[in-house]
């Protein structure tokens, strides 16, 4: 057996110890796989809050459970630490780190580079790196390789390096870790085939691709195609709006056609990790080359003005019963950024709240999910109880994230007036509800329709 086929026999074999850098949305699922998979897992985490409640079995993730992290924990299969010398122990070290955007709105790699730092001190000889984290193409090359061959060892031999992304959708029930197809690039053959190796253990259908760089242009491939699509349909809505055309009939139309067509639907803004940042990694990368690429940033400048288009919205619902922003008590349903889940990460509920709040309007919100959030101006916002008669009190309603658990049907009954931003409505016809979207609504109180 030569040294690749003995290295992956401790993964067929159940032997392999593996280490998770980085314990949050991507980081916590992955790790918990693992150990339900039967082998040892070290999660390492610079919070010691964060390190204590996973070894007491309290997830803060809500793709996992508090019971399901106890049992491997209880099993002896997982365990988080601070200590970074326990890294020597792994077989395998996974980065799930951060990478968010600087203020100047470049790639913040910063994590990557702490991470990868602290790998080469405590890194064993044999081991297999792979990083997960978005990333610009060529990541692995520059800020895994480079370094790691600086301390004198040699890549297939005495290390090896993957790039996997990361395909994490919180809140899906239908893809989670195990069912979600799982791309894995090498740099060479043998560190690819550690790779599959590796996540074989836990993933239904492992997709080996060419390089490292493949396997990091996929993860913006995918992420810059759903933001220019939803930039699009925003688009439409706003044109359809001028047109007074329903965007929301146009769009269950255009669905009827079996090929062809793929639905997006418009809203608030976007949100997440991935859609707001992903494109401007790309974006900053294609620069390097000299190429610059129009629609990756007509995209973002299109998705970021829909807050402020949603402000707009609500000071021009508001005039038709004779109330302006200023003044008037608006609440926001829902702060996560989508639905039934509490991350508030890249929310544009945030900046629409903010917004409000600058234009004179008294604004509360009621997301009992995402129940706290933390303003720019550093004030701490907490959500009121979900008390649908309480709701008659604010002059609008605007939806934002309706997650399952509001009653739509309560909302409307006790509600004066409702700004539903995704079409959350659509099968209750009401004269309170204004939709973002549509051309003409029935005020509560007022007996003719009136243009937006």
């Amino acid at each position: 057996m030569n040294r690749i086929e003995n290295f992956i026999s401790k993964f067929d074999d159940n032997k392999a110890i593996i280490a998770v850098m980085g314990l949050g949305y991507v980081g916590l699922p992955l790790a918990v796989a693992f150990a339900e998979a039967g082998l040892k897992v070290i999660g390492f985490e610079l919070s010691e809050r964060k390190v204590s409640m996973i070894n007491t079995g309290i997830s803060d993730i809500m793709d996992v459970s508090s019971e399901r992290l106890a049992k491997v924990v209880n099993k002896g299969h997982l365990s988080a630490t601070t200590n970074e010398k326990n890294l020597q122990l792994a077989d395998a070290i996974i980065i799930c780190v951060p990478t968010p955007l600087t203020k100047s709105y470049e790639p913040d790699i910063s994590y990557i580079v702490n991470a990868v730092a602290t790998i080469q001190d405590n890194m064993s000889k044999n081991t297999l790196i792979v990083l997960e984290s978005t990333t610009y193409p060529g990541t692995s090359r520059e800020l895994l390789l480079a370094p790691l061959e600086d301390t004198g060892w040699r890549l297939n031999n005495d290390f090896y390096i993957c790039y996997s992304p990361e395909r994490v959708d919180p809140g899906n029930q239908q893809y989670q870790t195990e069912n979600t197809p799982k791309v894995v690039g090498g740099i060479g053959e043998e560190s690819k085939l550690a790779g599959i190796a590796l996540y074989s253990k836990i993933i239904q259908e492992v997709v080996p691709v060419a390089s490292t760089e493949v396997a990091e242009m996929s993860k913006l491939l995918e992420n810059t195609f759903r933001s220019i699509n939803i930039a699009f349909i925003n688009e439409m809505a706003l044109l359809c709006e001028k047109m007074g055309i329903d965007i929301w009939e146009t769009i269950d139309a255009s669905s009827t056609k079996p090929f062809g067509f793929m639905r997006f639907t418009p809203g608030p803004g976007i949100g997440g990790h991935c859609i707001p940042l992903d494109p401007i990694y790309l974006s900053w990368k294609a620069k390097e080359a000299n190429f610059f690429s129009r629609f990756i940033e007509l995209a973002q400048e299109t998705n970021k003005q829909m807050p402020e288009y949603i402000i707009q919205k609500a000071g021009t619902t508001l005039n038709t019963v004779q109330k302006s922003l200023n003044g008037s008590k608006i609440l926001l349903v829902g702060m996560a950024y989508k639905e039934n889940i509490d991350d508030l990460r890249e929310s544009p509920s945030i900046p629409i709240f903010e917004s409000l709040q600058e234009q004179g309007a008294i604004v509360s919100f009621c997301d009992p999910l995402a129940t706290d959030f933390r303003s720019k101006d550093g004030a701490m916002h907490h959500t009121i109880p979900l008390d649908y008669a309480q709701m008659a009190h604010y002059d609008l309603v605007i939806t934002l994230t309706c997650h399952d658990l509001f009653e739509k049907d309560k909302m409307v009954e006790h509600c004066r007036l409702i700004l539903d931003t995704k079409n959350t409505f659509a099968h209750i016809k009401s004269e309170k509800i204004v939709r973002f979207g549509d051309t003409t609504f029935r005020a509560a109180n007022n007996a003719t329709y009136i243009s937006i």
